[in-house]
């Protein structure tokens, strides 16, 4: 059995939907619990290598089969480095030197799914949205709206942008709202309960709810909601919190909600032009698609605040990427690369990483990267499968394909962006990328 093990990449939503399912909001929270470092939780749920002993106790708690979700191939970082330094000529031997640096090389690339770290060396910044943002979040009463298709790198944004407002001695909360349990959305009432115990638990601050909620009964829920906040959260905390609410568009499909809940977000920032209490409270509102639910113009959260929408990858940042990662690209190899998956931040990030770690080499991506044994493959069959799952979806993308330039309803055409498959030109709508249009004209 290898000393380090790591979660496959298929399994990582999975593993990180098993947190709050086990009542860990947060991931300091599973660490405290296991008497276990944060970083090593970390590496866990984003699929770096952990030491096997620890990996087993975590999926223990988790209540997750470690077999089902193991890669158990040996990781340098525990046995390679073991054999490097015992050798007495490593620090004598050009050759072992070169092996050293390799090792340390590979060891440093982190498999691109999900948040990128924090301290990580891969993330590329799309300047000035970045400062834009640190900017903004300490100003009182600030709100942030951070909008993109899946795997655009807006949880990692956000994570920086809370970091910042950390770094400066502010609480931070970060809710991720596709980790939900089902159960939550059974009404506004529910969910609202639901949101102020997940801020109290993220907080350690002790659940008071019961105290609060009369109110619900004669003012509604929202009302109590607020109250929560003002009378407890806010004035037990005693400095400015700032919220991260992670994949709010998971909301748009229940109308009983979202009405109460957008609503609600909208009148607290607008309280923190008025009252000192509220604007010690910072929202950072994230979402994959274009807001396709009727909201009141006076109730929106969606139309206030400093508006980010992330960006592809240019040219110069898929270079600057690459040289990150050692790689010996110019710029005719990288204008190749980018014609087959746009500036997708995921898509190149993924290419390079395969790359580097000598997997395969662009000539042999760029020959049938559609194909099982490509590198996209298991991305690719992930993208049909949600297709598949949704009827209405797989044949307006159908459309888009054969038609090349199509016009869809418009919730129809958010999703499929929000999915990340298409990109929108005015009113058309165009396959996203070479690769997606290569594939789905085959498997649709």
């Amino acid at each position: 059995m290898p000393r380090s093990v790591r979660v496959r990449p298929e399994f990582i939503l999975e593993v990180k939907s098993a947190l709050p399912r086990n009542g860990y909001i947060r991931q300091t929270d599973l660490a405290e619990h296991l008497q276990i470092s944060q970083s090593t939780i970390s590496s866990f749920l984003n699929g770096r290598a952990v030491d096997y002993l620890n990996f087993r106790e975590i999926c223990r708690v988790l209540e997750l089969e470690w077999q089902d979700i193991a890669d158990l191939t040996t990781d340098l970082t525990f046995e390679s480095r073991k054999n490097i330094f015992s050798s007495p000529l490593v620090s004598t031997t050009e050759e072992n030197n070169k092996q050293t640096q390799e090792i340390f090389s590979s060891h440093s690339l982190e498999h691109p799914s999900g948040q990128v770290p924090l301290d990580s060396p891969f993330y590329i910044k799309r300047s000035p949205i970045e400062e834009r943002c640190y900017e903004q979040i300490h100003k009182p009463g600030a709100l942030i709206r951070i909008k993109a298709p899946r795997q655009m790198g807006k949880t990692s944004l956000l994570a920086r942008v809370v970091n910042e407002s950390h770094s400066q001695g502010d609480c931070t909360v970060i809710l991720d709202f596709q980790l939900a349990a089902q159960e939550i959305f059974v009404n506004s009432d529910k969910f609202l309960r639901w949101f102020c115990a997940s801020v109290g638990l993220a907080l350690n601050i002790p659940n008071k709810l019961s105290e609060y909620w009369d109110l619900a009964e004669m003012l509604g829920s929202s009302m109590a909601c607020k109250a929560y906040f003002e009378e407890y959260l806010l004035p037990t905390i005693n400095k400015p919190l700032t919220l991260g609410l992670d994949e709010v568009d998971k909301v748009f499909e229940y109308p009983e909600i979202y009405r109460d809940f957008f609503g609600l977000l909208r009148a607290l920032h607008e309280e923190g032009k008025r009252r000192e209490i509220w604007k010690k409270l910072r929202l950072v509102i994230v979402h994959s698609t274009e807001v396709y639910v009727p909201l009141d113009i006076n109730q929106s959260p969606f139309n206030v605040g400093l508006s980010i929408e992330l960006p592809e990858f240019n040219n110069k940042q898929v270079l600057d990427l690459a040289q990150r990662y050692k790689l010996d690209l110019d710029e005719t190899k990288v204008e190749k690369l980018m014609m087959l998956v746009g500036g997708h931040p995921f898509l190149i990030r993924f290419s390079l990483y395969h790359i580097a770690n000598k997997n395969v080499t662009l000539t042999q991506i760029l020959q049938n990267p559609t194909s099982s044994s490509s590198i996209y493959a298991d991305h690719l069959r992930r993208q049909s499968l949600i297709l598949t799952q949704k009827p209405e979806l797989a044949n307006a993308m159908k459309n888009v394909i054969i038609n090349k330039s199509a016009k869809l309803p418009t919730v129809t055409k958010f999703k499929l962006h929000s999915l990340g498959l298409v990109k929108l030109q005015g009113n058309s709508v165009l396959p996203s990328c070479n690769l997606y249009n290569q594939y789905l004209q085959i498997h649709l």
